[in-house]
């Protein structure tokens, strides 16, 4: 399963006083996208989870499934601010690609 494992983990931060998680797999992402409140989860959300599922089956790679992980937390404003920015070799327009 270490084909799973994320080349670097996504940083979740959920505020003030809570310690920043981090996800560093495709199976840790599914986790944290199932306990997610049903009431909000919208097209973002399915996409993450449809990566996510895809990965896990083979289908897609888990930096794929990592870069629609990493959509959803930026969109829903989860992402730690010290991701915010583009990894090296990730442009502006791959960020917020997962948007359109």
């Amino acid at each position: 399963m270490d084909y799973l494992h994320f080349f670097s983990p996504v940083r979740i931060s959920r505020g003030q006083g809570h310690p920043v998680e981090e996800v560093d797999s495709v199976a840790e992402a599914m986790v944290f996208l199932r306990k997610w409140p049903t009431g909000r989860r919208g097209p973002v959300y399915q996409c993450a989870l449809n990566c996510c599922a895809a990965a896990l089956s083979g289908q897609m790679s888990a930096e794929e499934a990592r870069k629609a992980f990493t959509g959803f937390a930026r969109i829903t404003r989860l992402l730690d601010d010290d991701m915010a920015l583009p990894v090296a070799g990730e442009t502006m327009a791959g960020v917020y690609e997962l948007r359109r």
